[in-house]
């Protein structure tokens, strides 16, 4: 696949890592150009000029940005993203990271309405940047859930993340998105007040075929 990484922070570079390891085509995109170039140059992705540079010949956007940013890279990518898979990995921590900022239901349901061309699925985000390369557990491999309201676009991502050797999870349509907000959320507040090594990862665990 052709896969844009919007964001060059721990997140985007490691997802950047992972999927040239697994044979794709990535394009990363930074704050600025000397930031892609260097992550590039680390991962073997081509660096992007700009976010709009990077999506071009995308088949899946991942947007690796901080929560705060979200809304402003989705409206300046609006167009560029129209008919192509857009995954929304992020995170919509508060600023003291106390709780979650989030408008509606689930914060991916605000991305979609900025991108009303594009089908958003929320994936990626209840895993650690350490993990993205490392995805089984004891010979368990960890499992990547997913919500979104578009049939063909999940069909998409769970390849994508399949791909990365990890066992995709549907979650059900965008709404459940908050249940992995919340996922991720609890795993980040965990390893901060707990002291671990934020290695940690999900798995359904039981009789689930």
């Amino acid at each position: 696949m052709n896969v844009a990484i919007i964001g060059a922070g721990n997140v985007g570079s490691a997802l950047s890592k992972a999927a040239v390891g697994a044979g794709h085509t990535v394009s990363v995109s930074a704050t600025s150009p000397e930031k892609a170039a260097a992550v590039a140059a680390e991962t073997g992705a081509r660096p992007a000029a700009n976010n709009v540079d990077a999506v071009t010949d995308a088949d899946i956007v991942v947007l690796a940005v901080p929560g705060s940013a979200v809304t402003a890279v989705a409206d300046g990518l609006a167009q560029a993203v129209s008919g192509k898979v857009v995954v929304d990995a992020t995170n919509p921590l508060n600023a003291t990271f106390t709780d979650l900022d989030i408008e509606e239901t689930a914060a991916a349901q605000t991305l979609q309405r900025h991108l009303p061309d594009a089908p958003v699925v929320k994936a990626f985000n209840t895993v650690f940047a350490g993990r993205l390369s490392s995805p089984v557990e004891q010979g368990v491999p960890l499992h990547l859930f997913h919500a979104g309201d578009d049939a063909d676009a999940k069909k998409t991502v769970s390849e994508f993340a399949a791909s990365l050797g990890f066992q995709p999870i549907d979650a059900g349509g965008l709404r459940m998105a908050r249940a992995l907000e919340e996922m991720a959320f609890l795993n980040i507040s965990l390893n901060a007040s707990q002291g671990w090594s934020w290695q940690s990862g999900w798995a359904l665990l039981g009789p689930t075929g």
